[in-house]
């Protein structure tokens, strides 16, 4: 008789260690990520695609039982949407949260301080409010930016243009990461003696007639990494290649959206570089606020032959700046 209650006894102790144990497995095979993106266009699309793919990679080599849930959130451009949207994914029990694109880093950190945060496709997070310093972030957001090599962009454009007209510069006024940009241009054209005709937009429905606008005065057109821009990509390649005028764009999808060419930024890979720096904080405990935010690990010159010869170029000449 006695044997017999040790043994219910004994069964029931391991039941409920085991019980105890399936319910500690559980919350720790489920890893919960928020995205928020601000708008759909290739350059972004991109980098969250490198980032789940990336992650999902990972993870799986760390414990292939772990599952990442994804919750997925585009504000489709409108600020009012980005707002609610980041107000969700801060409310609920995310493990982290990634944001693409400087409105979205924005948006999220305002909502919160003690979610990891992490995000790409940003150009400046200091400039942006986003951390203290690069190199020591100090706030619950981290990650990788964006800025390409502005100078050798321009001076790619340079090589193409067949005309002494100013380089046309076009960009949104109402983007941070944009005016930094244009600062640069400025820079340079002033360092090589380059006239500039820029011209700044705030709505896709000004572009077509921005670009038509500028057709006849200048020799090229520069785009930097400008959420509007890319949005409208396809809009303006065509009005260009009609004027046969080259389009050096920010980012190698921009390019391949509608441009001749680019020296830049793979954001499918700039998202992998984000996800790791996600795993770090995620699988090795890491804090967002002890990680130097990172640049771009390659960069590559990328030329749209197709769109190159429409306008008379020789894709094969086109080299590097």
């Amino acid at each position: 008789m006695k044997k017999s209650i040790i043994s219910l006894l004994t069964i029931a102790m391991v039941a409920l260690v085991l019980v105890g144990c399936s319910n500690n497995s559980t919350s720790s095979k489920e890893l919960n990520v928020g995205i928020l993106q601000i708008v759909p266009h290739g350059s972004l699309d991109a980098a969250r695609k490198g980032f789940k793919q990336e992650l999902n990679q990972e993870i799986k080599k760390h414990d292939k039982s772990i599952k990442v849930n994804y919750n997925y959130q585009n504000a489709q451009g409108d600020q009012s949407n980005l707002n609610s949207m980041a107000q969700q994914l801060t409310q609920k029990k995310n493990d982290l949260i990634l944001g693409i694109a400087t409105p979205s880093a924005q948006a999220l950190a305002k909502k919160t301080k003690s979610t990891p945060i992490v995000v790409t496709a940003v150009t400046n997070l200091q400039s942006a409010g986003l951390v203290k310093s690069d190199q020591k972030p100090a706030t619950n957001v981290t990650g990788t930016k964006d800025l390409g090599p502005v100078d050798k962009q321009v001076k790619l454009l340079t090589t193409l243009t067949k005309s002494n007209k100013p380089i046309g510069v076009l960009y949104n006024s109402s983007e941070e990461n944009s005016v930094l940009q244009i600062k640069m241009v400025k820079k340079y054209a002033k360092n090589h003696n380059l006239k500039l005709n820029i011209v700044s937009v705030t709505s896709t429905n000004d572009v077509a007639s921005a670009v038509s606008g500028m057709a006849d005065k200048v020799s090229g057109i520069y785009l930097p990494t400008d959420n509007l821009m890319a949005s409208s990509m396809k809009t303006i390649g065509k009005k260009a290649r009609e004027a046969k005028l080259p389009v050096v764009t920010g980012s190698i999808e921009m390019a391949e959206d509608g441009g001749t060419a680019t020296y830049g930024i793979n954001y499918e890979d700039l998202g992998k570089q984000t996800a790791k720096m996600a795993y770090k904080i995620l699988i090795d405990k890491k804090k967002p606020q002890d990680m130097p935010v990172e640049t771009s690990h390659t960069l590559r010159l990328y030329v749209n032959k197709t769109y190159a010869k429409e306008i008379g170029l020789n894709p094969d000449q086109i080299k590097q700046p």
